[in-house]
């Protein structure tokens, strides 16, 4: 069969075929979250409302057990790699002996050119976009609509918000039957709908890794209003790339400050998305994120047998 010199893994999912692929290659596993802190997080935040106590339970039993296999998983890789300091320092907790090297997702600027909604359109919309079968992405989804959205109805009662993403989950219906919501399923290409949105909203209560969203938003020039655990993992600051709010009272009145904002001149909006684009620019654009995964590689050295060499060449 084919012999490699390195073998990566994307994600845990996959990480159980790494030994049958892998040979005597040295493993790479690229752990797109840590997945037992998701799940610990998953079940501290149910275990707050009654009625998801059975969710929270399977989170539990998740928890433990993932805990057990994300760390064999990293014990028996050469190298891991996370998505963000948080991300490794919970990895780190687990296995201390691991080599573990942070390279960010990325993303093509280019394919994201910042564009100015409308300003024809009278109705704002607040735009929220994820794979919405996601327990982390429904959790932010039912927070936002059930305690931020009424707040900022009850001054605006003009704002739009769309929900953006494949698999619509049932938990989501109860905000379908709100006038204001639209809930779109699975759309070809998300940047018109950028384009499009106003605010930009990260209302993130559960999760990790580093969120693609963000960084799509962000090359976007979008203002953004998220929570702390949204945009965990990026060197963001409030007020400089895009406004932070964790309680609903917070984030209601971020969006209306950006909404009033937009209404008068757009500077504070125009000056968030500017400098969003340019960290992106600096940090999370292919161009610079894959020579740090280059280097990670000239690290590894194969551990299969040397192929044989022509005579006459020199290895």
């Amino acid at each position: 069969g084919d012999t490699y010199d390195i073998v990566q893994v994307e994600g845990i999912e996959m990480a159980q075929y790494a030994r049958h692929a892998a040979g005597r290659a040295p493993v790479v596993f690229d752990d797109h979250n840590c997945e037992y802190l998701l799940q610990q997080r998953n079940a501290l935040n149910d275990l707050r409302v009654p009625r998801r106590w059975h969710a929270a339970g399977y989170s539990l039993v998740q928890w433990q057990k993932l805990r057990r296999y994300e760390a064999q998983v990293c014990r028996e890789a050469a190298a891991v790699v996370a998505v963000s300091g948080p991300d490794r320092a919970a990895l780190w907790r687990l296995v201390p002996e691991a080599a573990i090297t942070v390279i960010p997702n990325g993303i093509d600027l280019a394919a994201y050119p910042p564009a100015e909604p409308d300003p024809a359109d009278s109705s704002p919309t607040l735009l929220f976009t994820g794979k919405m079968d996601y327990r982390p992405n429904i959790d932010a989804a039912l927070w936002f609509g059930r305690a931020v959205l009424p707040l900022i109805l009850a001054r605006r009662p003009d704002v739009r918000w769309q929900i953006v993403g494949l698999n619509p989950h049932p938990r989501l219906d109860v905000l379908r039957r709100l006038p204001q919501v639209e809930i779109t399923g699975a759309v070809d290409d998300v940047r018109p709908y950028l384009a499009a949105a106003a605010v930009y909203i990260i209302p993130m209560r559960v999760g990790g890794g580093t969120r693609f969203k963000a960084l799509e938003a962000m090359a976007a020039a979008k203002p953004i209003v998220s929570t702390s655990l949204g945009v965990e993992g990026l060197p963001v600051a409030d007020g400089r790339e895009l406004l932070l709010a964790d309680s609903p009272l917070e984030f209601a009145a971020a969006i209306l400050r950006l909404l009033d904002d937009r209404a008068q001149d757009g500077s504070l909006g125009r000056s968030l998305g500017a400098a969003a684009r340019r960290l992106v620019a600096d940090r999370y654009t292919w161009e610079t994120i894959l020579p740090a995964l280059e280097q990670l590689y000239t690290t590894l050295r194969p551990v299969h047998p040397t192929l044989p060499q022509a005579k006459g060449v020199q290895p």
